[in-house]
């Protein structure tokens, strides 16, 4: 049935190189849609097997217990080193088992080599260019560098999700979180407002999908039905032109792809795209976005889940009941699910670095999670307000940093993956860092324990005025351009009105970026930047290549065509016997 399609099953991932170092853990499991199941016939020769509905309360529960996973985990890993040593090489397997469901014993019922993902490459950069341009409808900021077509889908209201079909150029006022599946199977997608920063721009960016945002009217210039095609191949402006039209893709094979001094990190939210991102020629992850995890997979509060007397709306309630069904209660729900969150990455990613940042929403986003408006002050200026480490001490969310503290700790203790960082975003004074580090301590995260490194997010000026006192609790530091542009030029980026002025080009915040790298130098302490600066502005990336810096974090889409560009500036600067200043 499962071959057939004819039921979504539940899915475990066991991570192996952990697995074989003894850490006996599912990273992570997806509960399936098993509606229908076959059952024994009672008709002797006639009805062999036949098929019931499956009773809601097991649909809502997994299918086997986690320690007939490992188990099974056990017998795969036994099996697939059989076989590799008798090829003398790695041989994946493809594995099928039963569970005698009277006796409860388990059995392998087939195995043979698996040959289709293993055969799979990332060894390809595509570059696309478009052959010939039309009448334009909108305009806007190019995300990506991707084109593509099909029928524009207009949607002014999240009720009219149902309408949207696969492979359609959705086209919106603007997207938020709950808007996500959509986006993700969309060829395009089409925002009257937003940035490069926005919602639109980071998911379409994650799934590599081609979007123009800030367009001010593409809802009322492109029509729903209308074939169109939106290219973000011409440079820092998309557009999206009237009726399909020609292009080719340019395909480079990376095999001789030289490896720069400089890493080459990506920045990922979602745990789905993993997986597959991990194929694509990578130095880690320089910023795994925990709100992303929190907003898609959990979707409440986490204050809520701690005090669930405190939320008052039966609906609302009954929503957390229902997603938190199965779990012994609301925190360990959290835990649960954000360690699996963030296992899936590091597991991906591993044995490379992970840089972790720990939950920076705005409480404007996190009154949006369910119950969240029973936790959360009404500010006027959310970007400048209760945000970031000064959450993390305070009473009003200590207990919720503590469950972020033990998903973090379940990922690298219990799943063995130590090549996660825990990053501290938006800390404002050296004082408030002394004390995220002693609460993180309080939770079982000791900074030098186990290995482990604790980052700051570098993009408060006065993280770069004090970096000499700052490097006394973190490890590194990894630049906010985005933030710091924000502050240093005392731009709001989401203005309609002065966001136009927002660049990090200009002298000043490139001064705060050089003077950052310089501190972490002199400090002896790592320095990277994770900004969309590098994908936006290659001359931006040739600055930070020059200046020494250790890492540079861009988002997927960007990664191959910023690592040619940082092997290119490297060898330009070796040539000139001007190699970048000695880390």
């Amino acid at each position: 049935m499962i071959v057939q399609g004819a039921v979504n099953p539940d899915e475990f991932y066991v991570f192996k190189p952990t697995f074989r170092k003894g850490y006996r853990a599912i990273v992570r499991k997806n509960l399936g849609e098993k509606r229908v199941k076959l059952i024994y016939g009672q008709g002797g020769a006639k009805e062999v097997t036949r098929r019931v509905d499956v009773p809601d309360a097991d649909q809502r529960r997994f299918c086997i217990a986690d320690d007939d996973i490992l188990t099974l985990a056990g017998y795969a890993l036994t099996i697939e080193d059989h076989y590799s040593a008798k090829a003398g090489k790695p041989v994946p397997m493809d594995i099928e088992w039963a569970k005698d469901g009277e006796t409860g014993e388990l059995f392998i019922v087939q195995a043979r080599p698996e040959t289709v993902q293993s055969q799979k490459t990332g060894d390809v950069l595509e570059t696309y260019h478009i052959d010939e341009r039309g009448e334009v409808l909108a305009v806007g900021k190019s995300i990506g560098d991707k084109i593509a077509t099909g029928k524009a889908r207009v949607i002014t209201d999240v009720g009219h999700l149902p309408e949207f079909k696969p492979g359609e150029v959705l086209v919106s006022d603007t997207t938020t979180p709950d808007w996500e599946p959509v986006m993700r199977v969309a060829a395009a997608i089409v925002t009257n407002r937003g940035g490069r920063t926005s919602h639109a721009a980071i998911v379409s960016r994650e799934h590599g999908i081609p979007a123009v945002v800030g367009t001010g009217d593409a809802t009322e210039k492109v029509p729903t039905g209308r074939e169109v095609t939106v290219s973000c191949a011409e440079g820092e402006e998309g557009f999206v032109y009237d009726r399909v039209l020609p292009f080719h893709v340019e395909k480079t094979r990376l095999s001789d792809l030289r490896r720069p001094k400089t890493e080459v990190m990506m920045n990922l939210g979602n745990p789905d795209a993993a997986f597959g991102l991990a194929m694509v020629p990578n130095d880690g992850i320089g910023l795994a976005r925990m709100e992303f995890i929190i907003s898609s997979y959990i979707k409440v509060h986490p204050m809520a889940l701690v005090h669930p007397e405190r939320v008052t709306d039966e609906s609302v309630r009954q929503s957390i009941a229902d997603l938190t069904y199965g779990y012994s209660n609301g925190e360990e729900y959290f835990v649960e699910r954000l360690a699996e969150g963030a296992g899936t990455i590091a597991a991906a990613f591993y044995p490379n670095p992970v840089v972790v940042r720990t939950s920076d929403f705005k409480t404007n986003e996190y009154a949006s999670l369910l119950g969240g408006t029973y936790f959360e002050p009404a500010e006027a200026n959310p970007m400048l307000g209760f945000r970031g480490a000064s959450r993390y001490y305070d009473d009003r969310y200590r207990e919720g940093f503590a469950l972020e503290c033990r998903a973090l700790k379940r990922v690298r203790e219990e799943m063995g993956l130590a090549n996660l960082i825990i990053m501290i975003p938006f800390c404002r004074r050296v004082e408030e860092a002394k004390q995220v580090i002693e609460e993180l301590a309080k939770n079982g995260l000791s900074r030098g324990e186990n290995g482990l490194q604790v980052y700051q997010m570098c993009e408060i000026p006065n993280n770069v005025v004090q970096i000499d006192a700052f490097s006394d609790y973190f490890d590194g530091f990894s630049i906010g351009s985005n933030d710091l542009t924000q502050l240093t030029l005392g731009i709001d980026r989401d203005s309609a009105v002065i966001g136009g002025a927002f660049d990090e080009r200009d002298p000043g915040v490139k001064k705060m970026v050089a003077m950052a790298v310089e501190g972490c130098r002199r400090n002896k302490r790592h320095s990277g930047l994770c900004g969309e600066a590098p994908s936006t502005y290659p001359e931006f990336a040739d600055f930070l290549v020059e200046q020494g810096i250790d890492s540079i974090s861009v988002e997927p889409d960007a990664i191959l065509k910023i690592t040619l560009r940082v092997a290119d500036v490297e060898k330009r600067l070796a040539k000139k016997e001007m190699a970048p200043l000695p880390r």
